[in-house]
């Protein structure tokens, strides 16, 4: 008489559950980050003119982005196109108007950059704020907060998940915090990206370097003033 073969462990698993999409755009921002680590250091060595800010690899393409804006606090919302490069030079950063300290005090520096200008080079050089609390920062409040630090700022609301599509391109992470309720923090990464006039990502600046303004400058106006 035979016996009946060992079928052996059962090795068959269920699939795993699917991460939430915040985890997997942490996650991939992560590694976004380490990558443009190397190629901005690699960049910094290469780079002629000594940024002050750190320097991204010659012809890296900025990210555009779609989103609403209000022209002012109380206008209904409109869709706003943010198109790189079109002879205007942008500054980027992703912020939220229910921060503590680190996004006002970077819009008012960018705003005593902006104000040390010429007047020719005032009118190419524009500032917007992504914010990275849709839930909470209307178009109409991302307004009344980013013209509060210069009638010219922009600030642009972006509904998930597309916006973390668009954090993710330029290597920013964000996360709530101290969540209590309604009431909570963001973390999130605290750079301001630079665009030249042809849509190129030219320099980064933490927020530590933005109080000094005239290297700062220095920068915006290299960049004005090169391809």
């Amino acid at each position: 008489m035979t016996s009946e073969p060992n079928p052996g462990p059962d090795l068959t698993t269920s699939a795993p559950p699917a991460r939430p999409w915040y985890v997997s755009a942490i996650l991939a921002v992560a590694a976004v980050t380490l990558l443009l680590l190397g190629a901005w250091g690699a960049a910094r060595l290469r780079s002629p003119y000594p940024f002050f800010g750190t320097a991204y690899p010659q012809g890296t393409n900025a990210t555009g982005f779609t989103g609403t804006v209000s022209d002012t606090p109380t206008a209904p919302p409109r869709a706003f196109t943010f198109t790189p490069g079109q002879g205007q030079v942008t500054a980027v950063f992703f912020g939220f108007t229910h921060c503590a300290s680190i996004c006002p005090l970077t819009l008012s520096y960018l705003n005593k950059v902006r104000d040390a200008l010429p007047d020719d080079q005032k009118a190419r050089f524009r500032i917007l704020l992504v914010s990275v609390d849709p839930a909470r920062d209307t178009p109409g409040r991302l307004n009344e907060y980013a013209s509060y630090f210069g009638k010219e700022g922009v600030g642009v609301h972006i509904p998930e998940p597309q916006l973390a599509t668009v954090a993710q391109a330029y290597g920013v992470g964000y996360q709530k915090a101290d969540v209590k309720g309604a009431d909570y923090q963001i973390n999130h990464t605290t750079a301001t990206y630079l665009i030249d006039a042809q849509g190129n990502l030219r320099v980064l600046w933490d927020y530590t370097q933005l109080p000094q303004v005239a290297r700062v400058q220095a920068d915006l106006q290299h960049v004005m003033e090169t391809r």
